[in-house]
Order: structure tokens, then C-alpha cells, then sequence
């Protein structure tokens, strides 16, 4: 009998794909949603069911506030926060209040491969920025200033999507005060702030919302489930007012009350808590389970570094490999990922690939990586033997 998809993902199982960069089935806290959903439904609210307001449901953005401010460690007020139905909405509800078709915005290279998407949607000139393994390079960020106006620049300062680099907490300062004097609008992507696994990150940029010149988005997709398409915009009041009074609340309210209100008892019962305490312990050990089998498995010519955070390892090349090849013969051996061209605005970045460790458990991590090793070792040889016959081409054609 035919079946109907309800989820995105649709891998086959005898298929290993390091590209899903989501959590895996039994990390999707089902039980832990019905008991937050049967306490707010108990509470007789009908409220959930009418339009929401517009900022999003106060209740629901006091205990968030709450919760942020333990994990940041600084006080978050209610009043900073705007709901949003995920963070690629909010990245899009950004766009389309912040920017016009034809504007330029900066992102860095590499970037998030689906905003790159959302952006091209608005029509917007992406101008690419360079990053090193502290983050975002702040005096090319300068030096570009000097000769763009862009609308806002798109950063992910916190374990990095692809790249998982941190940005440094001087490098924060820095940018800060550039967007200070060049009145440039900052949207940090902060959905893996609180994914360490090792060292606490620096300070987020949401730290920095008084300036008015940051806008920071979250998401529960990353620390409870993609599903509820539920986030949140912290920035000043100056910038929210931007999207409480825009037109697509105007017409259906705030966005997401019903699953906001059932965030809510998540947060109040300490069930969210759990939740983002279970996803550190499975993540890391996934992190560690598999860069361990990647060095393992690897040749030495392909290095990466392992991060500290987030959902991802960032895999470099000698600069001859295009992992767009290279992906056609793993998909061969069941195994994928994603190519860095992906994640680039300038058709750069063929040599490298990004390998999610959210989404698969350790033993089934530990065999992509045997068969990853695999067939790059044989994509090395068969391109050692191709410059072998070309070597002696061009000798006899040298002789002749």
C-alpha cells in the first residue's frame, strides 16, 4: 500500500547521510511534548485557540525570557523578544522588512546554504566575506564597508553552519562597534548557542541588542524539535517594532500561539531543561564517536577540526578535489553529504564538504565514516592514475 510522507527526510535505509543536519527519530521528545501539551490544554486557556498578539504570547515570553537568560547568562526581558514561527521564517520576515529586491547584504563564506536560498527568494546581491578559524575576519568586513551600503550582514557566530568556528569574543567587541559607527544592521544566527559540548562559547551577540544594531534569532528546532516550527527574535525595541506592526500580523496575529503555549509549560515543568541536557549528551558523543572514526578512516590529505559544538564537521580537500564528484561516487556506496559549493555565494569552496553527527547514533556514524574512507581512497588513487597517464601523454608528445 502506498504511504503518505509527513516529514521532509526521506532516506533510504540502507543509506548513510551525513547531509542531515537534524536530530535523529529517537531524539524527537514525543512523550515529553504530551505531557507539556496535557498540562496547557488542562489549564482550560481558550485563548490559545484565538489570534495571537503580535509580539507573541507574554507568558510564553516571560518564562522564555527566563530560560534564555540562565543559558546566557544575562538578563533577557520579555519585551526583547519577538516569536517567530522558526528561524528561517524570521531570517524571511527579516528580509522582506529589512531589505528590497537589488539590495546587498553580507554574509560570510562559507554560509548557511538554505539562508543563501531565502536570500536569492528576495532578490538580494550576496557579498561574501572571509572567515579564518576564529570566526568572521572583522577588518574585511571593514574594508568592504568602505564600498557597500549593505542592507544587513548574515553571520553564525556560534559553532557555525557549515564551518562550526567560533567567533571570538574580541572579534564580537569589534564587530559591534563597526555595525556603532557604520549604522549596519546585524543578524546573528545564534540557533547553536547552547550545543556546547566542551568550553562555553563567548557571550552571544543577542548580549548586544541595546546597541540596536542586532537582531538575534533562536530556534527549538535545535534544542527540542524541528517540528514546532517555533523561534524567536530578540532584539531593542526600536527594531521590533519593525515586525510587530508589519502587515502579515496585521492580517493573522502573532505567529504560532497554540505551540507557544505549550512551549510554555515545557518551560515552566523543567521539561525543556531535560530536553536540552539529553541532546548535549547524545550530541557530543556523536561528535566524538565520529570524528574518531574519521581519523581513523580518513587519509591524512583530508583534515578537519573537531568542534565544540553544533551539529557539524567541516571536512577540507586538497584543493584538485571537487567534492561534487567525489559526492556521485559515495552516493554509489550509500553513503552522502553535503558539497562546500553549497554553502558558497561565489561558486567557491569545491574542496571541502560538510558531514552532519546529529542525526545518526554512533555504530551506524562510525560506518558512514568506514565507507566515506573508502571510496575517497579509491577517488585518490583513480586520480593519481589519471595524472600518471597524462604525465607520460605529455612526454611522448615532448619526445615527438
Amino acid at each position: 500500500m502506498d504511504t503518505f510522507r509527513t516529514a521532509q527526510l526521506n532516506i533510504p535505509p540502507e543509506m548513510i547521510e551525513f547531509g542531515a543536519g537534524q536530530p535523529s527519530p529517537r531524539l524527537l521528545p514525543l512523550t515529553l511534548l504530551k505531557e507539556a501539551a496535557a498540562h496547557r490544554l488542562g489549564s482550560r486557556d481558550d485563548s490559545l485557540l484565538a489570534y495571537g498578539a503580535e509580539q507573541g504570547d507574554g507568558y510564553f515570553r516571560l518564562a522564555l525570557a527566563g530560560f534564555l537568560s540562565a543559558h546566557y547568562q544575562i538578563k533577557v526581558d520579555f519585551d526583547d523578544l519577538f516569536i517567530t514561527a522558526g528561524a528561517s521564517q524570521g531570517l524571511d520576515l527579516t528580509c522582506t522588512l529589512f531589505s528590497r529586491p537589488g539590495d546587498t547584504i553580507f554574509v560570510e563564506e562559507p554560509s548557511y546554504f538554505l539562508a543563501l536560498r531565502i536570500f536569492a527568494d528576495h532578490g538580494l546581491n550576496v557579498v561574501s566575506l572571509p572567515m579564518d578559524e576564529h570566526g568572521l575576519i572583522v577588518y574585511a568586513l571593514e574594508e568592504k564597508l568602505s564600498r557597500h551600503k549593505p542592507a544587513f550582514l548574515y553571520t553564525i557566530p556560534t559553532f557555525h553552519n557549515p564551518s562550526s568556528v567560533t567567533l571570538a569574543a574580541d572579534r564580537r567587541e569589534r564587530l559591534v562597534e563597526l555595525s556603532r559607527r557604520y549604522k549596519l544592521l546585524i543578524v546573528a544566527d545564534e540557533v547553536y548557542h547552547m550545543l556546547s559540548y566542551s568550553d562555553a562559547p563567548p557571550m552571544p551577540l543577542a548580549s548586544h541588542i541595546d546597541s540596536s544594531s542586532v537582531l538575534s534569532l533562536g530556534s527549538f528546532s535545535k534544542i527540542m524539535a524541528p517540528g514546532l516550527r517555533l523561534g524567536w527574535i530578540q532584539g531593542s525595541a526600536r527594531l521590533l517594532k519593525h515586525f510587530t506592526g508589519c502587515g502579515l500580523l496585521d492580517s493573522g496575529g502573532g505567529l504560532n500561539p497554540f505551540t507557544s503555549g505549550i512551549m510554555r509549560s515545557a518551560i515552566e515543568n523543567g521539561l525543556l531543561k531535560n530536553q536540552l541536557t539529553t541532546l548535549k549528551t547524545a550530541y557530543s558523543q556523536r561528535k566524538t564517536a565520529l570524528a574518531d572514526a574519521l581519523r581513523d578512516n580518513l587519509p591524512d590529505a583530508v583534515r578537519f577540526v573537531e568542534p565544540g559544538g553544533g551539529f557539524f564537521i567541516w571536512l577540507e580537500f586538497p584543493d584538485r578535489i571537487d567534492t561534487n564528484h567525489l559526492l556521485a561516487a559515495a552516493f554509489e556506496k550509500n553513503v552522502g553529504f553535503l558539497p562546500g559549493v553549497k554553502f558558497s555565494a561565489q561558486n567557491g569552496l569545491k574542496n571541502y564538504a560538510r558531514l552532519s553527527f546529529s542525526f545518526y547514533e554512533v555504530p551506524q556514524l562510525e560506518k558512514g565514516a568506514r565507507r566515506l574512507g573508502r571510496v575517497i581512497e579509491a577517488y585518490l588513487r583513480a586520480q593519481g592514475s589519471r595524472r600518471k597517464v597524462q604525465g607520460s601523454r605529455s612526454e611522448a608528445q615532448g619526445r615527438e
